[in-house]
């Protein structure tokens, strides 16, 4: 680890012969910029996050992203960190955009730091690992609660001249309020018995549930159960029960050039309320799952050598425990799945891996469903995730772009940006949970990289062990003569062709092996948005900022009228439609 302690001589030797500080021998001599300490009672593991920013609109751990604006983090790990003793940033600890302090033009900045706390995992698998708990928040290290930072400071800085700034870890994180109950919203939290025995600590999955109009009122009914896949959510979203609030300022909304998008997003959610409370939307019981986790605000609903059994824990411990509270069905035909990006992978996965327990999928710009097409790169094929190379040159390979093909990132950008959040797939973004879901354990009980993080050359052993578990295109085609009766008619995928993330060309090598299948073919859709961005989802008539705000409105009653063709045989489909 790469944790510094330059209090005095004598300090550090101490700290040396007591083995309470790792270095790096690279840092040895690498004179101190900033130097952090806390007052406390006990020591503290974790990532602390040096936060630099040109920008007082905001506080710096709230300006860092893949995008151009993005303001400057620098990050180490510190172990057994004592109260009172220095932890020391020098020009050797990684940074991004900036992958060096003494690199950083002299000026003046606000900076803040953080410590991303980390607790000590004893898994089932016998690895002991340092990760992050999720404390409410969804996994993010900038609002996790109990994580100590300072406040915003202006300092000029010049690493071209010797001297020191010394901040203070001041300040805590405070504790998240859980949401209340409504009449039509309910929370859940169970423990899980599979998690907690992988984990060896206790840890629990939940879900909000939205019931339908009339449930109190019809005792004896049971639901199909629409299962909402996506990114965690502090409360159900997409619903409201009162109309939008006229006395918040209207908020422009950059992606889309949409004046007082706040206001339409929370005219969408009353609207669905309305349409749900109304005469003739089916009546079925809404969850949208809660699974945070120490990589990730979302679990991606898989069984994991990383994570855990996820996706058997919700499959058979969540959902049963749902439907058993709510009066659900508590059948596979009478349970779907829906979600756009990360959920659009989630509900497509879920459907592949368990494939009798739900009955459809509608699945938005999904996360790479074909790993020939990880996003810009097949792992497969290519030798480095972050160059093409030429005989004179190497160029970066694109991250994110508009739907006029600008680009605003590269992917090599997004992958530095979670080196310095986070090393060993702790980052808790995008490229390193994909790494830690489907990624074998290392010798060190963390993910094996798909590739190096700092080279981006692909490790093929590791490749060939994603493909085999969780390339859900080619499991469906290498797995088709033994469950495609059970997918036959239950697969929907839907994509904008100018895809913020490029996820649309997996999309279409997926399209190109379920048109082939056959005994029994596919029967399912693929839809594609004309020009539409990141996340369109299979309606042609709105555009992509109305779409995507109408999840629950567009995929429930399209399955409640497919469900009759693949309902067995004196199954209840009249009952829950009063």
């Amino acid at each position: 680890m790469m944790t510094k302690y330059l209090p005095s001589l004598l300090a550090l030797l101490t700290a040396l012969s007591a083995l309470q500080c790792r270095r790096t021998e690279s840092s040895g001599d690498a004179a101190p910029y900033f130097s952090v300490t806390f007052s406390g009672d006990s020591a503290m593991d974790g990532r602390l996050l040096l936060l630099i920013s040109t920008d007082d609109s905001a506080e710096p751990r709230f300006q860092i992203s893949d995008g151009p604006g993005t303001q400057q983090v620098f990050g180490l790990d510190v172990n057994d960190w004592q109260p009172g003793s220095e932890a020391v940033f020098t020009k050797e600890d990684f940074g991004y955009p900036v992958q060096s302090l003494s690199e950083l033009p002299a000026g003046e900045y606000f900076v803040q730091v953080l410590l991303q706390k980390y607790e000590t995992f004893r898994r089932a698998d016998g690895h002991v690992v340092q990760l992050p708990m999720d404390q409410g928040e969804g996994r993010q290290w900038n609002r996790a609660p109990g994580n100590p930072y300072s406040k915003p400071r202006k300092v000029h800085f010049d690493p071209a001249k010797a001297g020191n700034i010394s901040i203070e870890l001041d300040q805590i994180i405070p504790p998240i309020e859980p949401p209340k109950d409504t009449e039509y919203v309910k929370h859940i939290r169970i423990r899980s018995k599979m998690l907690s025995e992988f984990w060896g600590r206790d840890m629990y999955l939940g879900a909000h549930v939205l019931l339908p109009q009339g449930w109190a009122e019809h005792p004896d009914v049971k639901y199909p159960l629409a299962i909402f896949h996506g990114h965690f959510n502090y409360d159900l979203g997409g619903w409201r029960t009162t109309p939008p609030d006229t006395t918040q300022p209207c908020e422009y909304n950059e992606r889309f050039q949409v004046d007082c998008y706040n206001r339409l997003v929370q005219q969408e959610a009353y609207d669905f309320y309305k349409m749900w409370t109304g005469p003739n939307f089916p009546r079925v019981i809404v969850i949208d799952i809660q699974h945070a986790n120490p990589y990730y605000d979302d679990s991606y609903a898989v069984n994991s050598a990383n994570l855990g059994p996820y996706g058997d824990a919700i499959t058979y411990e969540l959902i049963p425990y749902i439907e058993q509270q709510f009066r659900g069905i508590d059948q596979g035909w009478a349970r779907f799945l829906y979600g756009g990006s990360t959920g659009g992978w989630e509900a497509l996965a879920a459907q592949v891996f368990y494939p009798a327990e739900y009955n459809g999928c509608y699945a938005a710009c999904p996360d790479p469903i074909d790993f020939r097409a990880y996003t810009v790169v097949n792992i497969y094929e290519d030798e480095n995730a972050y160059y093409t190379e030429g005989p004179f040159r190497k160029t970066l390979r694109p991250g994110t772009r508009n739907a006029l093909g600008h680009i605003s990132a590269t992917l090599r950008d997004a992958n530095y940006k979670e080196l310095a959040l986070g090393t060993r797939s702790r980052s808790g973004d995008q490229w390193d949970i994909w790494e830690a879901v489907y990624s074998p354990t290392g010798k060190d009980g963390y993910p094996q990289p798909i590739w190096d993080k700092r080279s981006g050359v692909i490790d093929k052993k590791v490749a060939a062990h994603w493909r085999e578990n969780y390339d859900l295109a080619y499991i469906l085609k290498r797995d088709w003569p033994k469950n495609g009766v059970d997918w036959r008619g239950k697969i929907h995928l839907y994509c904008g062709d100018m895809d913020n993330y490029y996820l649309n060309n997996a999309v279409y090598l997926t399209e190109e092996i379920l048109e082939k299948v056959s005994n029994p073919p596919y029967d399912g859709e693929v839809d594609y948005g004309d020009r539409a961005e990141h996340c369109w989802n299979g309606d042609h008539t709105q555009p992509n900022y109305i779409s995507r705000l109408r999840y629950h409105r567009m995929f429930i009653p399209k399955w409640t009228e497919e469900v009759q063709k693949r309902a067995p045989k004196g199954a209840d489909l009249r009952g829950w439609r009063y």
